[in-house]
């Protein structure tokens, strides 16, 4: 805005007008010559503040992270951090243990819940949601605890993909009759 101010009294000062020699017409009002009011090229106007203003300024607040809620019905809500987190976790555990049978029983994922797998799946989900809820309930959010490698967002990432994996498994066996490998 200084610049273009700047420019347009460098381009209607008297000096521009005796350079092109020609009078200056208004853009609005064609062949209609402007009014030309003496001009004072030499004063210039600036603006400084005082010493007190500058002690009176403080610097600005830290922005404070938002306050995690500990009520049961915010936790366990539809969206909120514990139901997927808790699910990721359980299927990755889950995924990684029924490979780990089949590879080396050869126990599709039927014959292994079949098989005495119904208690361990429910110890498994009991331990980890106790687990996952307890930081939860004490005001810990999952992001304040994400750096380096594994952060909470590949921590979602990989349960879905655990999710997926295990649906993908039974469905996959459902199909064939037997086990994968």
């Amino acid at each position: 805005m200084a610049t273009s101010a700047t420019m347009q009294s460098i381009l209607s000062s008297n000096l521009s007008t005796r350079l092109t020699n020609r009078p200056r017409v208004n853009q609005f009002l064609p062949n209609a010559n402007v009014l030309r009011l003496p001009r004072n090229t030499w004063m210039r106007v600036r603006c400084t503040s005082e010493a007190n203003e500058e002690q009176q300024t403080s610097p600005p607040p830290t922005p404070q992270p938002p306050k995690v809620s500990t009520r049961f019905s915010d936790v366990l809500a539809f969206s909120g951090p514990a139901p997927e987190r808790i699910n990721g976790r359980l299927a990755m555990i889950g995924f990684v243990a029924a490979m780990a049978v089949e590879v080396s029983r050869g126990q599709d994922l039927f014959a292994q819940i079949s098989d005495g797998g119904i208690p361990w799946f429910l110890g498994t989900s009991i331990l980890l949601s106790f687990a996952s809820l307890i930081p939860l309930f004490k005001g810990v959010s999952v992001e304040s605890k994400s750096k380096g490698l594994m952060t909470s967002d590949a921590e979602l990432w990989n349960g879905r993909f655990a999710m997926l994996g295990l649906v993908a498994l039974a469905f996959t066996e459902f199909v064939k009759g037997g086990t994968i490998v």
